[in-house]
């Protein structure tokens, strides 16, 4: 299949970041996606929070498996690294990676099935190492490439295109990312770019495994009445628990009002926003509440979206295991072939 490259040409009077790029700088090829995708919108959304953050493009790598949402890398930060690699395999291999790099931002993109199916025990265990990276799934409950089936991630009950019934149990992957231990776990709706690009933006400054579960209905094959991936539904039944934004190298603004009240507070821009404190604010530190209260949601038919979980004094598996701070491909024979004393010395420590 071939790839098209978005024009050159830039409006001489684009908007620039801090690093002096437009938002083009961060796009990739021209999709080849069915038109009105949720996939799209979800490479739109990472493309604006890369641009919003200033993240150098080259420090950037970009990894995924097998699938349509695993297409979709191609879409944007045509600039950076990028590795495709088989199918469910992506944790892995992004794991190996940040193992011997760890001066690098990792993004990892997935599909329902790539993440649910072949490979729920790669990201059960990226989850659980600790892996510093942004994972996120881009969930249309399809199998788009094969031609509709039912992924892992089907609610019992919805149907398919065909009108069959989905009779099995789905794995919701947001409580299965807090039990694993992901320390940053949120969920959203392609369609909605308020809420999905902060959150993005979120996760891409956090430290330790983050998880976003984006519901991207399959315009093609999963986009009618009876499913509960479409965009009429999850539009109808989105519960957000939270709305966020993401303020970076600022003095932090601080308020001090009573539960019930209403507070008017100054930006740094300048523009004023009023706060509403309710006495049951939704604690996104709290695990097992918020594992609780996905569930209790879920049983009564409604998409919870927003920030989840969030462990801000989170640790990463550079921390667990003490990985070299120097990218390896940069090290000289001295450090990486310390030589046969230092080899004895290791075989003794394990007798």
């Amino acid at each position: 299949m071939t790839y098209l490259p978005k024009p050159k040409l830039h409006h001489p009077e684009l908007p620039k970041n801090d690093l002096g790029y437009t938002r083009r700088d961060y796009e990739g090829s021209i999709s080849t996606l069915c038109a009105g995708c949720g996939h799209d919108s979800i490479s739109a959304a990472i493309i604006h929070a890369c641009y919003e953050l200033s993240l150098p493009p080259h420090r950037i790598a970009k990894l995924s498996g097998i699938g349509c949402s695993s297409k979709t890398p191609t879409y944007f930060l045509g600039a950076s690294h990028g590795f495709n690699s088989v199918h469910g395999r992506m944790p892995s291999v992004l794991t190996g990676a940040a193992a011997a790099n760890r001066d690098l931002i990792y993004l990892g993109v997935s599909g329902d099935g790539d993440t649910a199916s072949i490979g729920l025990g790669q990201f059960a265990h990226a989850m659980r190492r600790g892996v510093n990276m942004t994972y996120i799934v881009e969930n249309n409950g399809v199998y788009g490439l094969t031609k509709g089936q039912f992924s892992a991630t089907a609610d019992r009950g919805a149907k398919n295109k065909k009108g069959a019934t989905n009779q099995d149990a789905p794995i919701d992957l947001v409580s299965m990312a807090m039990l694993m231990g992901a320390t940053f776990v949120g969920r959203s709706f392609s369609g909605d770019k308020p809420q999905l690009v902060p959150l993005i933006k979120a996760a891409l400054s956090h430290k330790g495994p983050a998880f976003i579960d984006v519901v991207s209905p399959c315009v093609t094959f999963n986009n009618h009445e009876g499913s509960t991936k479409s965009y009429d539904y999850v539009r109808e039944h989105n519960e957000a628990v939270n709305f966020m934004d993401v303020i970076m190298g600022r003095q932090e603004i601080t308020v001090d009002y009573e539960p019930g009240t209403v507070e008017v507070v100054r930006q740094h821009d300048g523009s004023l926003i009023k706060l509403r404190k309710k006495a049951d604010e939704y604690d996104v530190h709290d695990k097992i509440a918020a594992m609780e209260y996905v569930q209790k949601h879920q049983s009564n038919g409604e998409i919870v979206t927003g920030l989840l979980y969030v462990d801000t004094e989170s640790q990463d598996m550079h921390d667990h295991m003490g990985t070299s701070m120097t990218p390896l491909n940069t090290l000289n024979d001295a450090a990486l072939v310390p030589g046969s004393a230092a080899l004895a010395k290791l075989n003794a420590s394990l007798r």
